[in-house]
């Protein structure tokens, strides 16, 4: 099992989980943070440093959330490592707990 970021990340970003990692295994795209299933040892110290409560044990993703099982899958494997905490987006706050987010992902090359 591995630990996934789901939609409530998309447009806050906060990076807070990124310094407890310690294996490393967040990757940064540019409104959004990824876990590389790969690399993920489902330790779950993230979880409680999600202020937007985003991240989620893989058995335990919503129902209308498992698309991001994949997503955080594919997307790992092109965007870069973080492995530093950063201001989140500047309308974080904004953004956090707004649905439907998933149309708004920026999937930058």
């Amino acid at each position: 099992m591995t630990y996934v970021v789901t939609e409530n990340c998309i447009k806050c970003k906060y990076t807070d989980c990124v310094e407890v990692c310690p294996v490393d295994c967040f990757h940064e795209g540019p409104n959004y943070l990824v876990i590389d299933p790969e690399e993920c040892i489902d330790c779950g110290v993230c979880v409680p440093e999600c202020p937007a409560e985003s991240i989620f044990d893989e058995g335990e993703v919503p129902e209308d959330m498992t698309q991001y099982i994949e997503l955080n899958a594919r997307l790992s494997m092109k965007w870069p490592v973080i492995t530093e905490r950063k201001p989140p987006l500047p309308d974080a706050d904004e953004w956090s707990g707004k649905p439907n987010k998933a149309a708004l992902l920026e999937d930058a090359d």
